[in-house]
This record gives structure tokens, C-alpha cells and sequence, in this order.
């Protein structure tokens, strides 16, 4: 027998399985509080989780960006920099591409994602330029690239300004425990408000070049291929940083719901902006406004809830995000090659019986 791709379970009254094998979603019913527990968090991989020994794994600050490379254990890590706690939300960027591809009646390549490839964790660290600055960043240091330990070493360039942020840090722990096993032990990169494929899992090398760096990570993948969208240098699109304004209903799809009064939550998240209001309309109501009961902050998802009576038959629940930058949910996506990017209103059935 070989060893399973994933270490945590993944039961489907928890998780929504893609069927690649890799990418399991958070069931949006079963997301509970701010905070998406361990063992309910969404995985996304390009590989089989690797197993690592803490012990005998080292982390390399390389490259032609930075004067003296070197090295850290993980008891470095753990015990010789000061530690910080963020909560930030990851989302890949192509939450959502099943009802995209219903939206515009075609099926993109990639995985097939419903709502729940987004979560919310504490990650506690060290700030990356923590470990960069003993690594002495020359002056004309452009791009900063984390490496995975993964069997394809997936990799994303990230700008040296985004890599030196206050909350962009090398996780060692998520929600108070050492990082589990398919979330990136011993240590992750957790780049906030970006996509979720920048926050590399599995770190190994971290490489800092005075050079735009290219990988098929932002030339042929998580980039926005379309007519629109003009080819930049190699990259067939521009690379996605920030995911799409969206919100969500935490019910399942389709709904089914007794007739009466009930409370109806959601999420609603802003990639580095956060949100400032959302909005509901019943069937062909007008919109009215949700009450924000978590207002979350840049990085951060929100939670919201309304109140329904809800008379017996068909309904259609539309549930709409607005951000700090005056940036509202369109009822459409902008179509693009890989179904990435989704932030339309979705047309929630919800079907409410007479008993």
C-alpha cells in the first residue's frame, strides 16, 4: 500500500471532496466561528502532503538578492525570534469555479471547486523580514520566492514590498497547535490578503533576487488569461494577487428550510480591503441590509446574518458584498480561461416546506 496523499481525514460531512485526490473544501455549514477549525480547514496541494522531520529540516535564505545567505533550523525558528499572532483568511483563487463554469455554460480545467476553499486561521510566526534582515537584502532587491518541499517544489514570486510587510510571516503554528501536517509543517509562508497559492506550504528555500522571477506558478497558472487581459513578459496574463470581492450563505445547495423565521449567516470577504456592508434580497425583493456581526478587518473574512420569514415554495436567496474601497459584488464575472476570480451575486435556491 502507499502512503495516502493527505494525512488528516477528510469526512465528507466536514469536507467537500474536488476529486482530484489533493483539494478537499470546507463545507460552508460546518465553518462555525471566526476561526475554521483544524481539522475542517480547506486543503489545497499540487502534490502529495510531504512528511518532514522538524529535526533534520532546514530553511535557505539564498540568491543574488541578499549579501550573506544562510540557514535556520527549526528550533531557530522557534526559539530564537520573537513570535507573532495573526488571524488572516486563505482563498484560493479559484473558489467558486463550478458556479462560475453554470454562469457562463462551460466547464473550465482545474479543480472543481463549490464555495468552500476558503478559511480563517490563527497563524503564529516569525515576520519574514525577521529572517530575511541577518541575510543583509542588497539595495537592489526586486523579488522574494518562496520554495516548497512538495514533490514539484511549487513556488510564487511575491514583490520585495509584499514579502516585507508587518503581516506577512513564516507560520510555525495554525490555531494554537505546531502546523498540521497538509497545512505546511514544519513552517509556511501566510501572505496576507493574496491568493492562497503565495503562502507556500512545506518551506525550504526562500530566494531573494535583484531579477523579476517566473515560474508556472505566475506565467501559465493563477494568472488571467482572456482577450482583456494583455500577455505580460512571459506570463500569459497579469498574476492574480488579491482574490475577488464574494460573500456566501452558510446553508447547503440547494436549501431546503421548514417554513418561519430563521437566521440566516454568511461570509463575505475583501482579499486586503475588508467589508463595509452587505446586503440581501429575497426572490425578486428589494435589497436590504444584513447585519455585520464579525466585521473582520483587511485579511480578514466577515460574518453577517438576517432574519427571513420564510413562507412555503421556491425562493432564490442573492447575497451581496460591499468593500472599504466602494467596491461592490457585479451580478458577473468578467469571463477568463481558468475560472478564476469568481465574485458574481449567487442565486441561492432554497426550497421552504409547509411543515
Amino acid at each position: 500500500m502507499t502512503d495516502p496523499a493527505l494525512v488528516k481525514p477528510t469526512p465528507p460531512e466536514l469536507m467537500d471532496d474536488t476529486g482530484t485526490g489533493l483539494d478537499y473544501g470546507t463545507k460552508p455549514t460546518q465553518m462555525l466561528g471566526d476561526i475554521t477549525p483544524n481539522d475542517r480547514f480547506f486543503v489545497r496541494s499540487h502534490a502529495p502532503t510531504p512528511r518532514i522531520d522538524a529535526d533534520t529540516w532546514t530553511l535557505h535564505i539564498d540568491g543574488d538578492g541578499v549579501r550573506e545567505p544562510l540557514s535556520y533550523s527549526y528550533a531557530q525558528l522557534r526559539d530564537d525570534f520573537p513570535l507573532i499572532s495573526i488571524v488572516r483568511t486563505l482563498e484560493c483563487a479559484g473558489n467558486r469555479r463550478v458556479l462560475f463554469g453554470e454562469e457562463v455554460h462551460h466547464t473550465f480545467e482545474g479543480t472543481q471547486w463549490g464555495r468552500g476553499a476558503i478559511s480563517t486561521a490563527e497563524w503564529t510566526g516569525i515576520r519574514l523580514r525577521d529572517l530575511l534582515a541577518p541575510a543583509d537584502i542588497a539595495d537592489d532587491a526586486r523579488d522574494v520566492m518562496p520554495e516548497s518541499l512538495d514533490e514539484i517544489r511549487a513556488r510564487r514570486p511575491l514583490p520585495l514590498a509584499k514579502a516585507l510587510a508587518d503581516d506577512t510571516i513564516v507560520a510555525i503554528a495554525m490555531n494554537g497547535e505546531p502546523l498540521p501536517a497538509d497545512h505546511g509543517f514544519p513552517a509556511r509562508l501566510v501572505v496576507s490578503g493574496w491568493l492562497g497559492a503565495a503562502s507556500i506550504k512545506w518551506l525550504g528555500r526562500i530566494e531573494v533576487s535583484t531579477q523579476h522571477l517566473y515560474t508556472p506558478w505566475n506565467t501559465e497558472d493563477y494568472v488571467l488569461i482572456s482577450p482583456e487581459h494583455a500577455q505580460e513578459g512571459p506570463a500569459r496574463g497579469p498574476a492574480i494577487t488579491e482574490p475577488a470581492l464574494s460573500s456566501m450563505i452558510e446553508l447547503p445547495w440547494p436549501a431546503t428550510l421548514s417554513s418561519g423565521t430563521h437566521v440566516i449567516r454568511g461570509r463575505a470577504f475583501a482579499g486586503e480591503g475588508w467589508v463595509t456592508a452587505v446586503e440581501y434580497r429575497i426572490d425578486g425583493g428589494p435589497w436590504r441590509p444584513a447585519t455585520i456581526t464579525s466585521p473582520g478587518s483587511s485579511g480578514v473574512w466577515a460574518r453577517w446574518q438576517f432574519r427571513w420569514d420564510a413562507a412555503p415554495g421556491d425562493h432564490v436567496v442573492r447575497v451581496r458584498a460591499t468593500d472599504n474601497r466602494g467596491t461592490v459584488q457585479p451580478e458577473h464575472t468578467p469571463w477568463n480561461e481558468l475560472g478564476y476570480m469568481h465574485q458574481s451575486v449567487l442565486a441561492h435556491p432554497v426550497n421552504v416546506s409547509s411543515t
